[in-house]
């Protein structure tokens, strides 16, 4: 099992989740964050830190789909280990629905 970061998060981003993780296996997109699954040990540290509930267990339904997403741009997106401040319009973003649909074309940026 690993976790995966699901829609919630694009143009959210917060990065609390960064922090707490022990094996650093976030990845950093222009827009989101996503986690590489064959790099998190399943520790779920990251998921209760996230204020956009935008991290879920893979076991979960949503996160199935989102699996491949994670992987993929975790090969492609650099490696983030610190916590940066969130960008200035991401509360207005924390729940609005269908974003993958906007950005799926250019998620990173």
């Amino acid at each position: 099992m690993t976790y995966v970061v699901v829609e919630n998060c694009i143009k959210c981003k917060y990065t609390d989740c960064v922090e707490v993780c022990p094996v650093d296996c976030f990845y950093e997109g222009e827009n989101f964050l996503v986690i590489h699954p064959d790099e998190c040990i399943d520790c779920g540290v990251c998921e209760p830190e996230c204020p956009a509930e935008a991290i879920l267990p893979d076991s979960e339904p949503e996160a199935q789909e989102w699996l491949e997403v994670n992987r993929k741009y975790a090969e492609q997106w650099p490696n983030i280990t610190a916590k940066k401040d969130a960008p200035p319009d991401a509360d207005s973003w924390n729940g609005t629905p269908n974003k993958w649909q906007h950005f799926s074309e250019n998620p990173g940026g």
